[in-house]
């Protein structure tokens, strides 16, 4: 087998590298074929695959950057991760479920939570209006709010530090996560959604859009 494989896919190359093969062979070999190509490699999206080596990390930058400055080609990345059976086998149990006879565990509400009142879920609470002070949110997974949280709410009450509360304008007077307390904020809101998270044993306030909590989560996942 040679140590450069080289097919057109899509909008561009699958490039397969024999890792074993000297890095010196390796580039003399994309540069036969490459010089090929001629113009078709400019801007070209390129998958190079190491064949599931690893520790190759040094050689994929080296490659990366050959290929840019040598044939002007376009981003460069590796094959997705192939994933294990199990997770595979949930991946594809969530997506083929659908969710538009889904039994909820939410409770959804619409509508003001006054002072003195109380809603209370054994799994998550969303709202689609404001929580005033004096009122109290319980919730045994995550709380998200449609409005302003100003009252006080527990997420995760079984002690699941990894619930989240989000609101549009988040201003508790006082929030706990799992068996994690925080008291309220007393800066001025600055008009952005925020999601409270537990981190490190403490409660972290950030921004919901910078925080990118959402970007690790591959694929929709039933909650």
């Amino acid at each position: 087998m040679p140590p450069v494989r080289l097919k057109g896919v899509g909008d561009g190359f699958l490039i397969t590298v024999d890792p074993q093969a000297s890095e010196e062979i390796i580039k003399e070999q994309l540069t036969l074929l490459f010089q090929r190509l001629r113009h078709l490699a400019i801007n070209a999206r390129v998958t190079l695959d190491m064949g599931g080596a690893t520790g190759c990390d040094e050689l994929v930058a080296h490659l990366t950057v050959f290929l840019k400055e040598t044939f002007d080609v376009g981003l460069v990345t590796l094959p997705p991760e192939k994933r294990s059976i199990p997770v595979e086998r949930i991946r594809q149990r969530d997506l083929s479920k659908g969710w538009k006879h889904h039994s909820s565990d939410v409770l959804m509400l619409r509508g003001r939570v006054r002072s003195g009142q109380k809603i209370e879920s054994k799994k998550h609470v969303v709202i689609m209006g404001n929580v005033n002070p004096g009122a109290e949110i319980l919730a045994g997974g995550h709380v998200i709010v449609m409005g302003r949280l100003r009252g006080r709410v527990h997420a995760g009450m079984s002690g699941d530090e990894t619930a989240i509360v989000v609101a549009l304008e988040f201003r508790p007077t006082h929030v706990q996560i799992g068996g994690v307390a925080a008291a309220g904020l007393d800066d001025v809101a600055d008009g952005s959604a925020e999601i409270a998270t537990v981190e490190k044993g403490r409660i972290v306030v950030q921004s919901y859009l910078e925080s990118n909590l959402f970007d690790s989560l591959p694929w929709p996942e039933v909650m």
